[in-house]
């Protein structure tokens, strides 16, 4: 069965999508294909959540992520979006789920590094579904 893939979207793509994205790769890249979009993509990925990222878990997302539009992607099987406060357009797929996570831009290291934890947490448990079968695709 070929491998699913899970799509993060926020509307700039440049900071908690792109942290689900790089977890993703690392935590559950041999269970899924993973990708980030935005509605209205920044120019660059958020530089407090590159440097985070890079600091404290070796991962560095410039090397292989970039904002990106919805319409840069592939489809979907599974959609996250990471709780905007928006409306996020549709896009067919077999499951979508909103994370809720407030966005840390501008806020303290603290408050960034909560949210990278919580992705992180929140990523092994989508790996953890999709092998036990609870998202069904």
């Amino acid at each position: 069965m070929p491998r699913p893939t899970v799509a993060f979207v926020c509307v700039h793509n440049s900071c908690r999508s792109q942290i689900a994205e790089a977890w993703s790769k690392k935590l559950a890249g041999d269970v899924y294909d993973s990708c980030s979009a935005g509605t209205h993509p920044a120019d660059a990925i958020n530089r407090d959540a590159v440097r985070l990222m890079r600091e404290r878990h070796g991962i560095d997302m410039t090397q292989t992520q970039h904002p990106k539009l919805l319409v840069d992607i592939r489809p979907p099987d599974i959609l996250i979006t990471m709780g905007c406060g928006v409306e996020c357009p549709y896009m067919p797929c077999k499951h979508r789920e909103d994370w809720g996570l407030d966005d840390p831009s501008g806020q303290t290291d603290a408050v960034f590094l909560d949210i990278i934890e919580r992705i992180e947490k929140r990523v092994v448990l989508l790996r953890e579904a999709i092998e036990n079968g609870q998202i069904s695709i």
